[in-house]
């Protein structure tokens, strides 16, 4: 019986279903939030308010003609988006949903998460450098430089939630914060540049150049279609799930809130969706009012503000605790 329930939770809830039900729906408020800032309709006509257009989306690509550029190194090209797909259903199960830990809950799992988001990058790259196309492998090399900007201040930002916390697991993270959220005192400049280091890890405006369509027409996804352009969607949806809900789990105290023994499984994941679609919130925002900017002023903004920040935020941590 235990098995059984162990496989349900993997597949149904709040496994792998519920994660891709999830990536169509916030993909949907995403794409409402960004076009009503910007006074514009977003997804309108199918389902009630648009709301089933990403799925249209994915259906629609998964029928259309699947091609590999002639000059591709084939094996690695068709093989990144499945590894995509995989990677981030894999790492939503640390993910806290329904209580303090998620599916996989272990000592100095936060390290393995900051692995994950690093390791998408390098598919990226893959992706882009194996399609031997110019304007995918501009886009590859620029998701590179952009990695070499936003990564250390982003992993410097989740150090700080953890220092602050005491512990390394995001489970216990997520317990320390059951009676107050990580928003108050150092952590608070943390998730700012949490958040800042997301928008360019997710290649969101003001930091999308890897796909920088006035330019270099799709970037790295350029030669891609079909079924894998489908996944490599769904891959990217699973990813803004990912970071929202780390960023849920590192600062806004997980699915965790007022509740009874009784009512925790249905609050929870209320909770959680709730604080996640929070996140995205802020980072639709974010994206609705900055433009594009050029790959050298990310790498030199990263460099010049973000990381000193965040040292400043981790020495303010410890004094912090030390007081």
């Amino acid at each position: 019986m235990d098995w059984a329930l162990g496989l349900v939770s993997l597949l149904v809830f709040p496994g792998f279903a519920l994660m891709i039900a999830l990536s169509f729906l916030y993909e949907w408020y995403d794409r409402k939030l960004y076009a009503g800032i910007q006074m514009r309709r977003g997804p309108l006509y199918t389902g009630p308010m648009g709301i089933l257009q990403p799925f249209a989306d994915f259906i629609k690509l998964m029928s259309k003609e699947d091609l590999t550029p002639r000059h591709a190194d084939r094996r690695v090209f068709n093989s990144v988006p499945v590894i995509m797909v995989a990677l981030m259903l894999t790492a939503l199960t640390m993910i806290p949903v329904t209580g303090a830990s998620g599916l996989l809950s272990f000592s100095g799992d936060i390290v393995f998460a900051i692995v994950a988001m690093t390791f998408f990058c390098v598919l990226v790259f893959l992706a882009g450098f194996s399609s031997m196309s110019r304007y995918s492998i501009i886009g590859a090399e620029r998701a590179v430089l952009q990695l070499l900007g936003f990564e250390i201040p982003l992993m410097l930002s989740m150090v700080g939630a953890c220092i602050f916390s005491g512990s390394v697991t995001i489970s216990g993270i997520v317990a320390q914060q059951s009676g107050l959220w990580n928003l108050i005192g150092p952590p608070l400049l943390g998730f700012a540049i949490f958040l800042i280091a997301a928008q360019a890890e997710l290649e969101r405006v003001p930091f999308d150049m890897p796909e920088a369509e006035q330019e270099i027409v799709a970037g790295w996804l350029t030669e891609y279609s079909g079924r894998k352009l489908a996944l490599i969607r769904l891959a990217r949806n699973l990813e803004l799930i990912f970071i929202a809900g780390l960023a849920a789990a590192l600062y806004l105290g997980g699915p965790l809130g007022p509740s009874t023994d009784a009512l925790a499984p249905v609050l929870f994941p209320l909770y959680f969706i709730a604080k996640t679609l929070f996140v995205i919130l802020l980072l639709a925002f974010m994206k609705s009012i900055f433009a594009r900017v050029r790959i050298d002023q990310m790498v030199s903004f990263a460099w010049r503000y973000l990381i000193p920040l965040s040292l400043v935020q981790i020495m303010i941590t410890l004094i912090w605790r030390a007081l």
